[in-house]
């Protein structure tokens, strides 16, 4: 006996693989859509197939990172994570597996090496003098 899909067991995952964020990013700018939809939305030279394309958000659903629907014949997918949420989650992963869970050294990191402008360099200042504010005040 098969179990009911929306009974199986949810696979538990913490970060998407390069390809799945390529996909959630798609989702996130479409709010939900089919798998055509997110096929039609990469670049062209991605030449993905349908079938690739519906793995990977069948992947994506049973990870919990999606969920889906039936609309007629068409799966329609909705991310399930909100887009700030795995930013955050990404950065606090990358600190603590790259930067020794030391923030100050990914954000030396980024401001040494990334090339940043005279402007980039005074928002991210700006950010900072923000946050000060808001912690003491």
């Amino acid at each position: 006996m098969t179990t009911p899909r929306s009974m199986r067991k949810k696979k538990t995952t913490n970060l998407l693989t390069e390809v799945e964020l390529e996909f959630m990013n798609e989702l996130w700018a479409l709010g939900e859509g089919s798998v055509r939809d997110v096929l039609d939305r990469l670049p062209s030279e991605r030449n993905l197939a349908y079938t690739s394309g519906a793995t990977i958000l069948r992947i994506l659903d049973e990870k919990g990172f999606v969920e889906s629907r039936k609309s007629g014949k068409t799966l329609i997918y909705t991310p399930l994570l909100e887009k700030d949420r795995y930013q955050a989650r990404s950065l606090q992963n990358l600190s603590r597996t790259l930067f020794d869970d030391t923030p100050a050294t990914l954000v030396a990191r980024l401001v040494d090496d990334a090339g940043l402008s005279e402007a980039d360099l005074e928002d991210i200042r700006a950010l900072v003098e923000r946050r000060l504010q808001n912690d003491s005040g």
